[in-house]
């Protein structure tokens, strides 16, 4: 670690993500790592990066193979960068991306590295299948044999329930219970109506076609695979066309209020910024449009009755209080809508004299957002949520948002499966 040195400010420089879409569509027969070339590739090119060495690249995903051993540096040594460029993957589910940006921005801040890249992809449509732990025994012990006899004997008392493919789980381990149950018991917890998210959702589709229409994507979003943009965002939808649509996950008991249309949907894409101190930036002709000022992480025990995706709602207390700052200070909120009752439950718990009393220790509520200055340009409703390509598409998003401003300052909360938070603060 860097010794007796102070601080240097971060610079966002900019960041380019490919366009999302809906899993099994454009980008089924990918993969996160050709995803993450083009979107790398992309950022080279924009800032005019080809051959250049920088410091480290820190890449992530969720859903990955084990032949993706690791996606960071093969998709580093495929985009155009000096092959001395360092890679590496990095994980923590929804917060990945965000994550890995702020990796990037401690090691400039110490002194480390002027300059890196942090990003992400997922896929669910590649997404890894596996087979039993009987039968990859008997694969690992048909690999080691040396004779016929040997071979023989791997195979005894095989049965063909052994070869039953083994998908990715979609619960968490210490539950069983889905992300989205989850968070319908948040909803009822909270109590959330369904009039309000999918009013929320409804918001997120309108607000992200009125940024497409503007061209506020049009140096953010590459094509890639004859996709422009995400194929995900509905410009037609409507509050009326949102409440016909049925439960998705509480389908029995006459109260679910998640939807499809509310929750995001299984998504395929990839995101990347380039940070660096304005020295690096000014000598190579590049301008940086907001700076990294903190993060913070927290986790929450939803084993035992805490909300799974409300950890943010600890993380976000803390970062303020150690800056001194409250929700008046900002003037935009990227909060990811990994379920518009997330966001919903969320706010609502920062507004709750007793939440913020008993559950945070403050002597007074946080207080409410100005629903002007949340997710202004849509988010993950209406653009979809690759897990690991979310962080670095907000904190793209987030800077360009303050550059178009010329100054403020922004919050990004993200929610994680695990029971996590991942937050950030973005100034100008």
């Amino acid at each position: 670690m860097a010794k007796n040195r102070a601080l240097r400010p971060v610079g966002i420089i900019g960041g380019v993500r490919i366009p999302f879409v809906r899993n099994n569509t454009a980008y089924s027969d990918v993969g996160n790592l050709g995803m993450s070339i083009r979107t790398l590739g992309a950022l080279v090119e924009r800032f005019g990066l080809h051959g250049q060495h920088l410091g480290e690249v820190a890449m992530g995903a969720v859903l990955k193979h084990s032949s993706d051993w690791n996606i960071g540096r093969e998709a580093t040594l495929s985009s155009g960068l000096a092959p001395t460029t360092p890679g590496i993957t990095m994980q923590r589910a929804c917060g990945t991306s965000l994550d890995t940006v702020v990796a990037i921005a401690n090691k400039i801040a110490v002194g480390q590295i002027e300059a890196g890249i942090g990003g992400g992809s997922d896929t669910t449509s590649d997404v890894p299948i596996a087979v039993s732990r009987e039968f990859r025994r008997r694969l690992l012990n048909l690999n080691m044999a040396r004779t016929f006899g040997d071979r023989m004997k791997a195979f005894k008392g095989f049965s063909w329930r052994e070869i039953k493919p083994e998908f990715p789980g979609v619960g968490e381990p210490r539950t069983g219970k889905s992300m989205g149950e989850h968070c319908e018991m948040m909803a009822k917890e909270w109590n959330i109506s369904r009039a309000d998210q999918d009013q929320l959702a409804y918001d997120s589709h309108r607000k992200a076609a009125a940024a497409y229409e503007r061209g506020f994507f049009r140096d953010l979003v590459v094509p890639f695979r004859g996709v422009e943009r995400d194929n995900i965002l509905r410009p037609d939808t409507t509050p009326e066309k949102l409440a016909t649509l049925k439960p998705a996950f509480d389908k029995t008991s006459g109260k679910g209020t998640l939807t499809a249309g509310n929750s995001t949907p299984l998504t395929d894409g990839a995101s990347a910024v380039l940070l660096g101190t304005e020295e690096w930036a000014t000598s190579r002709g590049l301008k940086v449009q907001a700076w990294i000022t903190d993060s913070q992480v927290a986790a929450v025990d939803f084993v035992h009755g805490e909300g799974l995706l409300m950890a943010p709602a600890w993380a976000v207390p803390q970062m303020l209080a150690r800056n001194k700052l409250t929700f008046a200070d900002f003037d935009f909120f990227e909060i990811h809508e990994a379920f518009a009752a997330q966001v919903l439950c969320t706010l609502r718990a920062w507004e709750s004299e007793t939440f913020c009393r008993d559950r945070l220790g403050l002597a007074a509520p946080l207080g409410s957002i100005d629903p002007a200055k949340l997710n202004v340009v849509g988010s993950s409703l209406a653009v979809g949520h690759p897990f690991a390509a979310t962080g670095a598409r907000i904190v793209a998003t987030l800077a360009k948002l303050l550059e178009e401003k010329g100054s403020g300052r922004g919050l990004i909360s993200i929610c994680t499966a695990g029971g996590m938070g991942v937050t950030a603060i973005i100034e100008r």
